[in-house]
């Protein structure tokens, strides 16, 4: 990565662009087609500075996740925004009983994301799965309610992907590095590898600088 002035910062605008959906007649009985949440996607470059609209959705992916929990604890600058389904099971350890824990767990992450996403609040989730599908729901969630929506892979050592998530790690690279990740509905897309992951500092939800 060439090199960059150290007051580097890349901004996120709250640009809204939903998606399109076909609203052809339908035979009566058949089920409606799910709502196109596609969009446009910005693929960033590292930076030790990001800065997205208040009120946005971002995922952190990474195919180790407490490595998308640390980084989000040190770098979310706003704390209380940041969710993930091992903090759930840790409130609800011994609370509920063992073979219900994960089903409540995951109700209970849903329920907190669709709060805080219709009180116009932002929402960073620390992921546990590299799935499209496990990151479908929330997408939706915030497209419905136009938020912006935002995804940062974050790469870790070779040895902690197992091997059947390889495939999917490989693709969702290459899907991001080509900006496709717009099917699913982000509107940017980053993906931090090496050096870059300790040059980010902060990450923030504001809006951006007045120009007087």
């Amino acid at each position: 990565m060439a090199e960059q002035p150290s007051a580097r910062s890349v901004k996120i605008s709250a640009d809204e662009r939903g998606g399109w959906s076909s609203e052809r007649p339908r035979k009566e009985g058949e089920r409606p087609r799910p709502v196109d949440v596609s969009v446009r996607c910005r693929v960033l470059a590292p930076a030790d500075r990001l800065r997205y609209s208040p009120g946005s959705l971002l995922l952190i992916v990474c195919a180790a996740p407490p490595d998308a929990a640390r980084m989000a604890a040190r770098v979310v600058e706003e704390h209380n925004a940041v969710l993930s389904l091992a903090k759930v099971r840790t409130l609800l350890a011994g609370r509920v009983p063992e073979d219900e824990l994960e089903n409540r767990a995951v109700e209970l992450l849903d329920a907190a994301v669709a709060k805080r996403l219709n009180a116009n609040h932002t929402v960073v989730i620390a992921m546990e799965s590299l799935a499209a599908e496990a990151r479908e729901p929330y997408v939706r969630m915030a497209h419905a309610l136009r938020r912006p929506r935002h995804v940062v892979l974050l790469e870790t050592a070779r040895h902690q992907v197992p091997e059947e998530e390889r495939a999917t790690l490989n693709e969702l690279r290459r899907a991001l590095d080509a900006g496709e990740l717009g099917q699913e509905g982000f509107q940017t897309a980053l993906r931090l590898s090496g050096a870059a992951v300790g040059e980010l500092k902060r990450i923030v939800f504001q809006p951006p600088p007045r120009e007087d």
